[in-house]
């Protein structure tokens, strides 16, 4: 891990990021598909919160999680019909 003195000068330390979190929740939306072009993954490290970032991907996978057990109930109930 980088102190923020070995930061480059163009790049301010990440608690100093000004990125809405709505843009942290479509960034991690987009990453969770895999599709991402490395030109958008350059502006989301020079821009995006690491701490929104993690909040949003937890955010994610717990929605992703909750999707897929109320699929499962719905097929173990149309399935029981």
């Amino acid at each position: 891990m980088t102190a923020p003195d070995d930061l480059p000068p163009d790049e301010p330390p990440p608690s100093a990021r000004k990125a809405a979190f709505g843009e942290t929740i479509r960034a991690v939306a987009w990453s969770f598909f895999g599709i991402r072009r490395s030109a958008d993954h350059e502006q989301d490290v020079k821009h995006l919160n690491p701490i929104h970032l993690v909040i949003a991907a937890v955010l994610g996978a717990a929605l992703f999680v909750l999707a897929l057990v109320l699929l499962v109930h719905f097929v173990i109930g149309a399935a029981s019909h």
